[in-house]
């Protein structure tokens, strides 16, 4: 199983709090589809020949790509890799993007999961956020996916906002339920240096919210999702049940990133994991196409991976999830002494129920995910 991410650069504007690289000069368009064909040329090597289960167009804004653009680059995919017969197909929209006409047009298109970046249903926190769509707009847009007959729908939200106040962020959860998605990501601001946000946070120009409301925040998430029936299967991450699907609509590509699975990244700013190294192309669309169609300048810069950095790796990201560590798998992939490091480590967080062993497993406890980066620092090697 392989996973291929495509990074599509461009948006309308930029939001204040994003950090990924993004480009609002809709003129490179062509030159960077073409690109990212090529480059699927020159790296269709990186997978081994593994089967292509997950394609994920992220961003940036890939919703603001036209459907044949869109048709253009899997026809491209379909030709260079092996791709599974049920491969899953994420498209990353906003809500302004997915008109009646787009989202019928998606239909004739593989693809098979929407992932639209709500953030709030607060009209406030979404200017603020310097956000396209109106709260209203990002409720017609699920609706309009759902009536065109999308079932696997999965949206974005933020708490931690600035004057975000818990009467907000309940009444944003309370909205996202009633939309009946299958699957709903949720994020604490960060704020980035180098993004706008951060430039406003250094010059005192918001009212920021407290660490302890913001877990605050995440608890009542965790709680009212739970109880309505969504599964949270990694922190920031909750699959809703249906009669197909009672063990949850998991994001397998997002998994992927978790699972220590290989995929591709394609495109300026795309990172790639083959198990023993990763890359990141250069971040610029001007550099990234250049480097393709020149060969002037280095497409991608790559960072072997030693054992201490893939276990680093192994460790955080396992716990991240609710299925957790795996003793069996950890002492295959680096040993006994590494297993006997681990637990010895992680024997104090299981005296205060932060982690717990089940079997042949060490997972974080509900009351743990509240302080896991501080639980993951403790345990990974120095």
């Amino acid at each position: 199983m392989a996973g291929l991410y495509l990074h599509i650069p461009f948006c309308a504007k930029r939001c204040i709090y994003c950090d990924f690289y993004s480009n609002t000069d809709m003129g490179y368009k062509e030159a960077c589809i073409a690109a990212l064909l090529s480059e699927m040329d020159i790296r269709h090597n990186y997978l081994q020949g593994e089967m292509v289960e997950t394609i994920y167009f992220g961003g940036g804004t890939p919703s603001r790509l036209q459907p044949r653009d869109l048709e253009k680059l899997l026809d491209g995919i379909y030709r260079i890799f092996p791709v599974s017969d049920h491969p899953e197909i994420t498209l990353e929209a906003n809500p302004d993007d997915l008109s009646d006409s787009y989202v019928s047009s998606l239909k004739n298109l593989p693809v098979n999961r929407i992932s639209i970046g709500i953030q709030s249903f607060d009209d406030r926190e979404l200017r603020l956020l310097n956000r396209r769509h109106t709260a209203q707009e990002a409720l017609r847009s699920v609706a309009r996916c759902k009536n065109a007959g999308w079932t696997n729908i999965s949206i974005d939200l933020m708490y931690g906002l600035p004057e975000q106040t818990m009467e907000i962020w309940l009444h944003t959860i309370d909205k996202a339920i009633e939309l009946d998605v299958s699957h709903i990501s949720a994020y604490n601001l960060t704020y980035e240096e180098g993004t706008v946000i951060y430039k406003m946070m250094e010059c005192k120009k918001l009212k920021l919210v407290e660490d302890e409301l913001c877990e605050q925040f995440f608890r009542k998430l965790t709680e009212k999702l739970t109880s309505a029936g969504f599964i949270h299967y990694e922190i920031s991450n909750f699959a809703g049940r249906s009669a197909f699907y009672p063990d949850g609509r998991i994001s397998l590509h997002n998994s992927s990133y978790w699972n220590g699975t290989r995929y591709l990244g394609l495109g300026p700013s795309a990172h790639s994991y083959d198990g023993k190294s990763r890359s990141r192309n250069v971040s610029s669309i001007s550099g990234y196409i250049g480097a393709i169609n020149n060969r002037s300048g280095e497409l991608y810069e790559t960072e072997v991976l030693d054992e201490r950095a893939r276990y680093n790796d192994f460790i955080i990201t396992r716990l991240r999830t609710m299925w957790g560590v795996s003793l069996d798998e950890l002492r295959r992939e680096f040993g006994k002494e590494r297993e006997r490091y681990f637990l010895e480590k992680s024997e104090a967080f299981m005296c205060y129920n932060m982690l717990k062993k089940q079997g042949d497993f060490v997972k974080v406890t509900s009351e743990g995910i509240f302080v896991s980066d501080a639980i993951m620092r403790e345990l990974i090697v120095l």
